[in-house]
Protein backbone atom coordinates (compact mmCIF):
# COMPACT_ATOMS: atom_id res chain seq x y z
CA UNK A 1 0.00 0.00 0.00
CA UNK A 2 1.45 3.75 -0.71
CA UNK A 3 2.28 5.59 1.72
CA UNK A 4 2.59 9.26 2.30
CA UNK A 5 4.39 11.53 4.92
CA UNK A 6 3.04 14.48 6.38
CA UNK A 7 4.28 17.29 7.90
CA UNK A 8 1.66 18.00 10.69
CA UNK A 9 1.03 21.56 12.63
CA UNK A 10 -2.19 20.73 13.77
CA UNK A 11 -3.90 23.93 12.56
CA UNK A 12 -6.52 23.21 10.32
CA UNK A 13 -4.44 23.11 6.95
CA UNK A 14 -2.33 19.84 7.53
CA UNK A 15 -5.26 18.48 9.10
CA UNK A 16 -7.26 18.69 5.90
CA UNK A 17 -4.21 18.07 4.00
CA UNK A 18 -3.43 14.56 5.52
CA UNK A 19 -7.27 14.20 5.01
CA UNK A 20 -7.67 14.60 1.28
CA UNK A 21 -4.84 12.16 0.45
CA UNK A 22 -6.11 9.53 2.87
CA UNK A 23 -9.75 9.68 1.02
CA UNK A 24 -7.31 8.26 -1.63
CA UNK A 25 -6.94 4.64 -0.05
CA UNK A 26 -3.10 6.53 1.11
CA UNK A 27 -1.84 5.39 4.21
CA UNK A 28 -0.65 8.68 5.70
CA UNK A 29 1.54 9.09 8.87
CA UNK A 30 1.63 13.24 10.15
CA UNK A 31 4.92 14.09 11.33
CA UNK A 32 5.08 17.25 13.65
CA UNK A 33 8.19 18.08 13.98
CA UNK A 34 8.68 20.13 17.92
CA UNK A 35 11.09 21.91 19.29
CA UNK A 36 11.30 24.70 22.30
CA UNK A 37 9.40 27.15 19.76
CA UNK A 38 6.63 25.42 18.72
CA UNK A 39 5.13 21.81 20.52
CA UNK A 40 8.21 21.09 22.60
CA UNK A 41 5.76 20.07 25.71
CA UNK A 42 4.07 17.21 23.79
CA UNK A 43 6.94 15.38 23.99
CA UNK A 44 6.00 15.04 28.01
CA UNK A 45 2.31 13.52 26.52
CA UNK A 46 3.27 12.43 23.29
CA UNK A 47 1.06 8.92 23.44
CA UNK A 48 -1.94 11.13 24.84
CA UNK A 49 -1.43 13.54 22.00
CA UNK A 50 -1.26 10.73 19.67
CA UNK A 51 -4.23 9.32 20.74
CA UNK A 52 -6.03 12.25 20.63
CA UNK A 53 -5.10 13.14 17.32
CA UNK A 54 -6.40 10.16 15.89
CA UNK A 55 -9.43 10.52 17.68
CA UNK A 56 -10.74 13.58 16.57
CA UNK A 57 -9.37 13.66 13.22
CA UNK A 58 -8.73 10.09 12.00
CA UNK A 59 -4.63 10.84 11.80
CA UNK A 60 -1.79 8.80 12.87
CA UNK A 61 0.97 11.05 14.43
CA UNK A 62 4.35 10.77 15.52
CA UNK A 63 6.52 13.73 17.18
CA UNK A 64 10.20 14.28 16.24
CA UNK A 65 12.40 16.64 17.81
CA UNK A 66 14.42 19.40 15.76
CA UNK A 67 15.70 20.97 18.32
CA UNK A 68 19.44 20.77 17.61
CA UNK A 69 19.53 21.32 13.75
CA UNK A 70 16.92 24.17 14.26
CA UNK A 71 19.28 26.18 16.72
CA UNK A 72 21.89 25.49 14.58
CA UNK A 73 19.69 27.09 11.61
CA UNK A 74 18.55 29.59 13.46
CA UNK A 75 21.62 31.08 14.27
CA UNK A 76 22.10 32.45 10.16
CA UNK A 77 19.76 30.84 8.62
CA UNK A 78 20.22 32.01 4.64
CA UNK A 79 16.96 33.09 3.53
CA UNK A 80 16.83 36.00 6.57
CA UNK A 81 14.35 36.66 9.27
CA UNK A 82 10.95 38.03 8.96
CA UNK A 83 9.59 40.50 11.10
CA UNK A 84 10.76 39.19 14.10
CA UNK A 85 13.15 36.31 14.67
CA UNK A 86 11.19 34.07 12.73
CA UNK A 87 13.09 32.64 9.77
CA UNK A 88 9.72 30.64 8.15
CA UNK A 89 11.45 29.65 5.19
CA UNK A 90 14.66 28.27 6.07
CA UNK A 91 12.27 26.35 9.12
CA UNK A 92 10.19 24.55 6.24
CA UNK A 93 13.11 23.61 4.35
CA UNK A 94 14.75 22.32 7.70
CA UNK A 95 11.57 20.59 7.86
CA UNK A 96 10.88 18.98 4.91
CA UNK A 97 14.61 17.95 4.92
CA UNK A 98 14.18 16.53 7.63
CA UNK A 99 11.07 14.72 6.64
CA UNK A 100 12.46 13.14 3.31
CA UNK A 101 15.22 11.60 5.40
CA UNK A 102 12.75 9.99 7.48
CA UNK A 103 10.49 8.49 3.93
CA UNK A 104 12.71 5.32 4.33
CA UNK A 105 12.20 4.60 7.76
CA UNK A 106 8.55 4.82 7.37
CA UNK A 107 8.02 3.56 3.74
CA UNK A 108 6.88 6.42 2.17
CA UNK A 109 6.82 7.43 -1.58
CA UNK A 110 5.93 11.19 -1.23
CA UNK A 111 5.62 14.25 1.09
CA UNK A 112 2.77 16.41 2.25
CA UNK A 113 2.22 19.54 3.67
CA UNK A 114 -1.17 21.59 3.80
CA UNK A 115 0.14 24.90 2.34
CA UNK A 116 -2.02 27.04 0.16
CA UNK A 117 -0.42 29.61 -2.02
CA UNK A 118 -0.84 32.71 -1.47
CA UNK A 119 -2.27 32.64 2.46
CA UNK A 120 1.34 33.26 4.24
CA UNK A 121 2.94 36.50 2.87
CA UNK A 122 6.61 34.85 3.56
CA UNK A 123 6.45 31.79 2.92
CA UNK A 124 3.88 30.74 0.68
CA UNK A 125 4.31 32.89 -2.21
CA UNK A 126 4.23 30.98 -5.50
CA UNK A 127 8.16 31.98 -5.97
CA UNK A 128 8.84 30.74 -2.50
CA UNK A 129 7.07 27.91 -2.32
CA UNK A 130 9.45 26.85 -5.69
CA UNK A 131 12.58 27.70 -3.42
CA UNK A 132 11.52 25.40 -0.78
CA UNK A 133 11.15 22.78 -2.74
CA UNK A 134 14.70 22.80 -4.08
CA UNK A 135 16.54 24.38 -1.51
CA UNK A 136 15.48 21.26 0.51
CA UNK A 137 15.90 18.43 -2.28
CA UNK A 138 11.85 17.69 -2.54
CA UNK A 139 11.51 19.30 -6.15
CA UNK A 140 8.82 16.31 -7.60
CA UNK A 141 7.71 14.45 -4.71
CA UNK A 142 6.35 17.33 -2.42
CA UNK A 143 2.51 16.85 -2.67
CA UNK A 144 0.30 20.60 -1.82
CA UNK A 145 -3.00 18.85 -1.52
CA UNK A 146 -4.63 21.80 -0.72
CA UNK A 147 -3.54 23.90 -3.75
CA UNK A 148 -2.19 20.74 -6.14
CA UNK A 149 -4.25 22.26 -9.14
CA UNK A 150 -2.31 25.22 -9.27
CA UNK A 151 0.82 23.91 -9.28
CA UNK A 152 2.80 21.30 -11.71
CA UNK A 153 1.69 17.82 -11.37
CA UNK A 154 4.00 15.92 -8.69
CA UNK A 155 5.72 12.69 -8.88
CA UNK A 156 2.60 10.90 -6.66
CA UNK A 157 0.51 12.16 -9.39
CA UNK A 158 2.01 11.41 -12.60
CA UNK A 159 2.38 8.36 -11.38
CA UNK A 160 -0.90 7.55 -10.50
CA UNK A 161 -0.42 7.32 -7.00
CA UNK A 162 -3.18 10.09 -6.48
CA UNK A 163 -5.75 11.40 -8.59
CA UNK A 164 -5.18 14.75 -9.23
CA UNK A 165 -9.09 15.17 -10.22
CA UNK A 166 -9.73 15.14 -6.32
CA UNK A 167 -7.16 17.31 -5.11
CA UNK A 168 -7.63 20.75 -4.85
CA UNK A 169 -7.14 24.23 -5.99
CA UNK A 170 -6.98 26.88 -3.09
CA UNK A 171 -5.36 29.87 -2.71
CA UNK A 172 -4.76 33.47 -0.77
CA UNK A 173 -5.69 34.07 2.62
CA UNK A 174 -9.54 33.62 2.84
CA UNK A 175 -10.49 30.63 5.09
CA UNK A 176 -13.87 29.81 4.15
CA UNK A 177 -12.76 27.06 1.41
CA UNK A 178 -11.14 25.14 4.37
CA UNK A 179 -13.63 25.26 6.60
CA UNK A 180 -16.46 24.45 4.06
CA UNK A 181 -14.32 21.49 3.47
CA UNK A 182 -13.83 20.54 7.04
CA UNK A 183 -17.39 20.42 7.30
CA UNK A 184 -17.51 17.66 4.55
CA UNK A 185 -15.63 15.88 6.63
CA UNK A 186 -17.53 16.18 9.74
CA UNK A 187 -14.21 18.08 11.56
CA UNK A 188 -15.63 20.84 14.01
CA UNK A 189 -13.28 20.97 16.93
CA UNK A 190 -10.14 22.07 15.16
CA UNK A 191 -7.65 25.04 15.95
CA UNK A 192 -8.32 28.19 15.07
CA UNK A 193 -5.59 30.43 13.23
CA UNK A 194 -2.98 31.46 15.13
CA UNK A 195 1.15 31.83 15.33
CA UNK A 196 2.15 28.35 17.39
CA UNK A 197 5.68 29.86 17.17
CA UNK A 198 7.35 31.74 19.35
CA UNK A 199 9.73 33.52 17.09
CA UNK A 200 6.72 35.70 15.76
CA UNK A 201 6.09 36.96 18.63
CA UNK A 202 7.90 40.67 19.46
CA UNK A 203 9.22 40.42 22.92
CA UNK A 204 9.76 36.77 22.90
CA UNK A 205 11.86 37.07 19.31
CA UNK A 206 14.21 39.95 21.00
CA UNK A 207 15.21 37.87 23.83
CA UNK A 208 16.20 34.97 21.88
CA UNK A 209 18.15 37.25 19.43
CA UNK A 210 19.40 38.63 22.12
CA UNK A 211 20.70 35.27 23.34
CA UNK A 212 21.72 34.44 20.31
CA UNK A 213 23.94 37.90 20.18
CA UNK A 214 25.61 36.87 23.24
CA UNK A 215 26.46 33.14 23.46
CA UNK A 216 28.05 31.43 21.08
CA UNK A 217 26.81 27.85 21.87
CA UNK A 218 23.12 27.14 22.60
CA UNK A 219 21.91 25.43 25.25
CA UNK A 220 18.42 23.56 25.02
CA UNK A 221 17.99 24.50 28.51
CA UNK A 222 18.53 27.69 27.92
CA UNK A 223 15.99 28.19 25.10
CA UNK A 224 13.27 26.78 27.58
CA UNK A 225 13.95 29.53 29.90
CA UNK A 226 13.91 31.95 28.03
CA UNK A 227 10.48 31.65 27.54
CA UNK A 228 9.19 32.74 30.78
CA UNK A 229 9.72 34.34 33.51
CA UNK A 230 11.37 38.20 34.27
CA UNK A 231 14.85 38.58 32.78
CA UNK A 232 17.71 40.76 33.02
CA UNK A 233 21.32 41.53 31.89
CA UNK A 234 23.45 42.79 34.47
CA UNK A 235 25.74 45.49 34.15
CA UNK A 236 29.01 43.08 34.32
CA UNK A 237 27.84 40.64 32.16
CA UNK A 238 25.36 38.19 34.45
CA UNK A 239 21.94 37.09 32.82
CA UNK A 240 19.19 36.78 35.79
CA UNK A 241 15.63 34.95 35.26
CA UNK A 242 13.57 35.36 38.13
CA UNK A 243 10.12 32.85 38.16
CA UNK A 244 6.88 34.61 38.80
CA UNK A 245 5.30 32.09 40.48
CA UNK A 246 5.50 28.88 42.01
CA UNK A 247 5.15 27.01 38.72
CA UNK A 248 7.79 29.19 37.16
CA UNK A 249 10.28 29.12 40.32
CA UNK A 250 9.62 25.17 39.75
CA UNK A 251 10.91 25.01 36.47
CA UNK A 252 13.66 27.31 36.90
CA UNK A 253 15.06 24.94 39.58
CA UNK A 254 14.28 21.70 37.06
CA UNK A 255 15.83 23.34 34.38
CA UNK A 256 18.95 25.42 35.76
CA UNK A 257 22.45 24.62 34.64
CA UNK A 258 24.44 23.14 37.33
CA UNK A 259 27.07 25.79 36.77
CA UNK A 260 24.56 28.77 37.31
CA UNK A 261 23.41 30.02 40.60
CA UNK A 262 20.20 28.94 42.08
CA UNK A 263 19.22 32.31 43.58
CA UNK A 264 16.36 33.00 46.33
CA UNK A 265 15.30 34.07 49.75
CA UNK A 266 15.60 30.93 52.08
CA UNK A 267 13.48 32.49 55.09
CA UNK A 268 11.05 34.46 53.13
CA UNK A 269 8.39 34.38 50.51
CA UNK A 270 9.69 35.36 46.66
CA UNK A 271 10.69 34.32 43.28
CA UNK A 272 13.38 31.55 42.52
CA UNK A 273 16.58 33.30 40.30
CA UNK A 274 18.70 31.30 38.12
CA UNK A 275 21.70 33.35 37.34
CA UNK A 276 24.14 32.56 34.50
CA UNK A 277 27.38 34.19 34.01
CA UNK A 278 28.04 35.91 37.52
CA UNK A 279 31.77 36.45 37.60
CA UNK A 280 31.31 39.86 39.55
CA UNK A 281 30.33 41.19 42.73
CA UNK A 282 28.48 43.89 41.53
CA UNK A 283 26.37 41.02 39.20
CA UNK A 284 25.82 39.20 42.56
CA UNK A 285 24.49 42.29 44.60
CA UNK A 286 22.84 43.30 42.20
CA UNK A 287 21.14 39.79 41.72
CA UNK A 288 20.25 39.57 45.14
CA UNK A 289 18.38 43.20 45.48
CA UNK A 290 16.81 41.82 42.56
CA UNK A 291 15.22 39.01 44.27
CA UNK A 292 15.01 40.79 47.21
CA UNK A 293 12.51 43.65 45.13
CA UNK A 294 10.17 40.81 43.79
CA UNK A 295 9.84 38.85 46.88
CA UNK A 296 6.87 38.94 49.21
CA UNK A 297 6.55 43.56 49.96
CA UNK A 298 7.89 43.90 54.06
CA UNK A 299 7.49 47.34 55.94
CA UNK A 300 10.77 49.48 55.64
CA UNK A 301 11.73 48.62 58.87
CA UNK A 302 12.48 44.85 57.65
CA UNK A 303 12.91 45.59 53.58
CA UNK A 304 15.99 43.93 54.10
CA UNK A 305 16.16 40.10 53.23
CA UNK A 306 19.53 37.50 53.42
CA UNK A 307 19.37 35.83 49.74
CA UNK A 308 21.19 32.33 49.50
CA UNK A 309 23.70 31.76 46.08
CA UNK A 310 23.75 27.97 45.64
CA UNK A 311 25.90 26.62 42.72
CA UNK A 312 27.72 23.08 42.43
CA UNK A 313 26.74 22.09 45.47
CA UNK A 314 28.73 25.43 47.28
CA UNK A 315 26.08 28.12 49.48
CA UNK A 316 26.73 31.82 49.90
CA UNK A 317 24.76 34.13 51.35
CA UNK A 318 24.40 37.89 50.66
CA UNK A 319 22.34 40.43 52.85
CA UNK A 320 20.35 43.00 50.63
CA UNK A 321 18.01 45.90 50.15
CA UNK A 322 15.18 45.86 47.46
CA UNK A 323 16.59 48.15 44.32
CA UNK A 324 14.88 50.23 43.54
CA UNK A 325 12.58 50.14 40.27
CA UNK A 326 14.71 53.25 38.69
CA UNK A 327 17.95 51.39 38.90
CA UNK A 328 16.88 47.82 37.00
CA UNK A 329 14.54 49.35 34.38
CA UNK A 330 17.49 49.46 31.41
CA UNK A 331 18.02 45.51 32.22
CA UNK A 332 15.09 44.16 31.59
CA UNK A 333 15.12 42.03 28.70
Amino acid sequence: MTCALALFSGGLDSILACRVVAEQGITVLAVKFVTPFFGYELLAEEQEYAEKVRELYGIDVVLHDLSEPYFAMLRNPPHGYGKNFNPCIDCKILLLREAKRLMAKYSASFLITGEVIGQRPMSQRRDTLRVIERDSGCTGILLRPLCAKTQEPTFAEREGLVDRERLLDFSGRGRQPQMQLAEEFGLRDYPRPAGGCVLTESDQAKRIAWYYGHYPTVRLNDIRILLFGRHFQLPHGGWLVLGRDAAENARLEELHDPGDYLVYMPERPGPMGVLHDAGHPDDLAAAAGLVVRFGKKMDAASAAATVLFACAGEERTLVAEPLADLIFQEWSL
